[in-house]
């Protein structure tokens, strides 16, 4: 992905933060739990926290954790949803931490939004020796047959590489911390996934599927042909033409230990 289609796709989220916080899903208990279990303390830092999904789950599973987040209205949501947490402006690239401060970060569906060339040192900054960093994706698992037909529908601009189970590891194979430049080195990246799932109607799965950074950033025109071809879909499988169902999902995890 070029820089500037980078750029502009991980800053769309704001202006559909209302419904982000609606309708995104949280993260399997079970992946989040893998991601922690090798930690050499409790202190978390959600970086890239969104409207709080994945720091939902840290809290359900009794972590203290930190959620940062660049963007200011999706900012306002996590603190209206989980006004105990400490919630604070910054980015990736910029974290208000002090060194060596935290022995996790953790980030949920963001990962591949940071500039990894001042990300990277600026992460193994505020990780202690022998922390983890984890991304976390929530993935479609297309090994269904009517969620690979969704996949299809819906096009690229609405599930990507990194959004089905068949991809995901590819995707996101490279995205672990690069050299930093710094003393500071990672291990191995390790993957797993942890079945999930997430209850929906056809109308509520596409105001999910709206909510995604391809299609925030179409022309009207062409974002609303793409959700249209969806819903027509939808209405045309007997899984998912009337009443709730359950949209098959995994979390998938790439985690790395700083040595």
């Amino acid at each position: 992905m070029q820089q500037d289609t980078r750029l502009r796709q991980a800053s769309s989220f704001g202006a559909a933060a209302l419904a982000y916080a609606e309708h995104r899903p949280d993260y399997a208990p079970a992946a989040v739990r893998w991601a922690l279990e090798p930690a050499p303390g409790p202190r978390v830092l959600d970086l890239g926290a969104g409207t709080g999904k994945l720091t939902g789950t840290l809290l359900a599973l009794g972590t203290e954790v930190i959620a940062v987040e660049p963007d200011p209205a999706m900012l306002t949501e996590l603190r209206r949803a989980l006004p105990a947490v400490r919630a604070l402006p910054g980015s990736a690239e910029a974290i208000p931490l002090p060194d060596a401060s935290v022995d996790v970060i953790l980030s949920g569906n963001a990962l591949h939004w940071f500039d990894m060339a001042v990300a990277g040192p600026e992460m193994a900054r505020v990780l202690a020796p022998g922390g983890i960093l984890a991304g976390l994706w929530n993935v479609l698992d297309d090994r269904v047959d009517w969620v690979a037909g969704l996949e299809r529908a819906g096009g690229s601009a609405a599930i990507g590489p990194r959004d089905t189970l068949s991809n995901w590891r590819t995707a996101t194979a490279g995205l672990h911390l690069p050299d930093t430049g710094l003393p500071a080195r990672f291990g191995s990246p390790e993957q797993a996934e942890f079945p999930h799932g997430q209850r929906r109607t056809a109308d509520s799965l596409v105001a999910t599927i709206a909510t995604r950074a391809g299609l925030l950033v179409m022309p009207q025109r062409n974002r609303e042909a793409a959700l249209a071809r969806i819903r027509t879909f939808l209405a045309s499988r007997p899984e998912t033409t009337s009443g709730e169902f359950t949209l098959p999902m995994l979390t998938g995890v790439l985690r790395v230990r700083r040595l």
